[in-house]
């Protein structure tokens, strides 16, 4: 089957309203193209005028987050029908970032995931390992742990849907990259877990993303990869780079 190629950009917590109209305009035509999907995942508060400034173009918006919850006593928190309202598409569920740093287990994020589906937006979940993990030799484990637990419930025809996206923790801004051998063969086993827990058919359709250090250089070369369909940019999605790995 012949996937799609998906490139997102994951914003973090990075640009000013201001801003992010500006880098918008500076990509436009950079990133326009035919043949791949093009997300933005943007800060919460850049998603309205990043939405206006998007607008007639082949961008996608996207969410870093969302809340269980439709609505109620939330203070902070963002919901599902407020993204789509707000005409977002995509939202990033389980980042490593939210793993650590807010300690969002697999069981809230298996949550977040039905949410997402529940709501009509399209979950980018991600996985990933830790170096120490990489070194014990425990990586396709813990990656198939994190898969198997975060699509409880989920249906087949939803998985085909979706996007999963491997981002080895130890190369998520920090310049290193897992050669390319590492991420195919990680991107490979997800969609082979996915065939054991499914079907065949729903591990040849659903897209998996390389994320980690993805630039204009290393672009072609992972994207080429039989199991790699697109990535998830970090800090290369924040400048005209990115234009380069769209049109890889």
């Amino acid at each position: 089957m012949a996937r799609r190629k998906i490139i997102a950009g994951n914003w973090k917590m990075n640009m000013t309203p201001s801003q992010a109209v500006a880098l918008c305009a500076e990509l436009k035509d950079l990133v326009k193209s035919d043949s791949v999907d093009v997300v933005y995942c943007v800060p919460a508060i850049d998603i309205v005028p990043v939405a206006q400034a998007v607008k007639g173009t082949n961008v996608a918006v996207g969410a870093e987050n969302l809340y269980i919850e439709d609505k109620g006593a939330y203070t902070g928190e963002i919901s599902a029908p407020m993204l789509v309202d707000a005409g977002v598409k995509y939202v990033i569920i389980g980042h490593s970032e939210r793993r650590e740093y807010f300690k969002e287990d697999d069981a809230f994020l298996n949550k977040k995931v039905k949410k997402a589906f529940e709501a009509g937006l399209t979950p980018i979940l991600c996985c990933g390992e830790t170096l120490e993990q990489r070194e014990m030799g425990v990586t396709l484990d813990w990656i198939r742990l994190q898969i198997k637990s975060d699509l409880v419930g989920v249906t087949a025809d939803q998985v085909k849907s979706m996007v999963i996206a491997y981002e080895p923790i130890w190369a998520i801004g920090t310049g290193k990259t897992a050669t390319t051998e590492q991420a195919e063969e990680v991107c490979k086993g997800i969609r082979e877990c996915i065939a054991e827990i499914y079907d065949a058919a729903t591990a040849d359709a659903v897209r998996i993303q390389y994320g980690g250090s993805v630039n204009a250089g290393n672009a072609a070369e992972l994207f080429a990869q039989p199991d790699i369909d697109g990535g998830l940019v970090g800090g290369a999605s924040l400048k005209a780079d990115f234009g380069k790995i769209v049109n890889y």
